[in-house]
């Protein structure tokens, strides 16, 4: 399948979001926050972009399974495909189950649970490294003798159901509750409430937590997020606390087995200080200012732009080189990671922005060597360091007085 058919995934989530939003406001209700929303929406165009370079090698690895070590051969057809949708959905619960339950497979997964809002965009929140561990689990389908090319295209229709269940705006689902996976559910999944952590796991049916003893119903209302609140948008950080700690945890550790133990034992088991530890040394140098309406508007500038350009990306893959490909991909990182610098106000989003800034007008001024586009780029630059030039003035003076 052409890669930019994947680009229309874009918009086709964001009016979901949008309409999601739209109906909050109308409503009355608080489900999105200005700052939660685009630190989700950053991580999701991180995986998108990520994408790229992961779907072909996912699918070769399903090919290289199946090729040499399949139990059946399997062809396409009616039961096939039912039993396929089963086994996905069984594969993924217990996936999902143990990146609850694995420290180190946490690590991947606690990102996708950081948020404190819980509507669409939170459904955003996947990572590339979740991805790959996602890859290995349903490597056991090929092994089965399931082909690959029936795993790609059940995978791309199961991965939109979770979409539609990150939301509070639709309530409990009557009989459909006793079988699928519904946003009742999932809003106990992603609530830090004592009595509803570790619970429903499912992906698209609830048949197997029920099955498993770990399903519970939404019978008090959901607290989201982490049990230890992240308080961060740090791209950077999302990505990274956890195995930061895991890799603190790991040194610290007296002997092989106490090692094991820090890597594969349950989350609840690792030591809170260490974060505590390591938010002292990595997040120190944070100042807090009311932003203000400019400075809210050139965010939502940045990322509707970085949607923009991951747009192009996915739709013109085939038509760009690989040079271009990397180009842009470095740009879109640094963006994300500037987003989230802008988000914590950290007193060095300054100098990373001129950078972020000068690639574009490198890269432009070499393929097009004109006096004018020149001119328009120096502009550009002279227009936005003067935009941040006042409040540069005020973190610093906050950050040394």
């Amino acid at each position: 399948m052409p890669h930019s058919y994947f680009a229309f995934a874009i918009p086709f989530f964001l009016f979901f979001m949008g309409a999601e939003y739209l109906y909050s406001k109308r409503k009355g209700k608080s489900f999105f926050h200005f700052a939660e929303s685009v630190a989700n929406i950053n991580v999701g165009i991180a995986e998108r972009l990520m994408d790229i370079f992961t779907m072909v090698p996912f699918y070769y690895f399903f090919v290289w399974v199946h090729d040499h070590f399949a139990l059946f051969d399997l062809k396409a057809n009616a039961v096939s495909w039912v039993l396929l949708f089963l086994l996905t959905d069984l594969v993924w619960y217990w996936y999902h189950r143990c990146a609850h339950e694995i420290n180190i497979l946490w690590a991947a997964h606690i990102v996708h649970h950081q948020s404190e809002d819980f509507n669409y965009t939170v459904s955003a929140r996947i990572t590339v490294f979740q991805a790959f561990i996602r890859c290995l689990f349903w490597g056991v389908l090929p092994f089965i003798g399931f082909p690959p090319e029936m795993i790609t295209v059940f995978l791309l229709i199961h991965g939109i159901y979770p979409f539609f269940i990150h939301t509070q705006a639709i309530g409990k689902l009557g009989w459909i509750e006793k079988i699928f996976v519904t946003p009742s559910h999932h809003r106990v999944h992603h609530s830090s409430n004592e009595n509803y952590l570790d619970k429903n796991y499912g992906d698209v049916l609830i048949i197997w937590d029920k099955m498993f003893g770990t399903f519970t119903e939404e019978n008090e209302q959901p607290v989201y997020g982490l049990t230890k609140p992240l308080k961060s948008y740090s791209f950077l950080w999302q990505h990274f606390h956890y195995l930061l700690e895991l890799y603190v945890g790991v040194k610290r550790a007296k002997g092989f087995k106490n090692k094991w133990k820090v890597l594969f034992g349950k989350p609840e088991t690792a030591d809170p200080r260490i974060r505590t530890y390591l938010e002292k040394f990595f997040l120190k140098h944070k100042v807090y200012l009311q932003p203000t309406r400019a400075h809210k508007h050139y965010i939502i500038f940045q990322t509707m732009l970085s949607l923009l350009l991951l747009f192009c990306t996915i739709f013109f893959y085939e038509q760009l080189s690989l040079a271009e490909v990397l180009f842009l991909t470095f740009f879109l990182m640094i963006s994300l990671v500037n987003t989230g610098a802008i988000l914590e106000q950290r007193s060095w989003i300054f100098y990373l922005e001129n950078i972020r800034l000068a690639i574009p007008a490198v890269w432009i001024w070499w393929q097009y060597p004109n006096g004018y586009i020149t001119a328009a780029i120096v502009g550009a630059l002279i227009f936005v360091t003067a935009f941040f030039r006042p409040m540069e003035r005020k973190y610093k003076e906050l950050l040394y007085r």
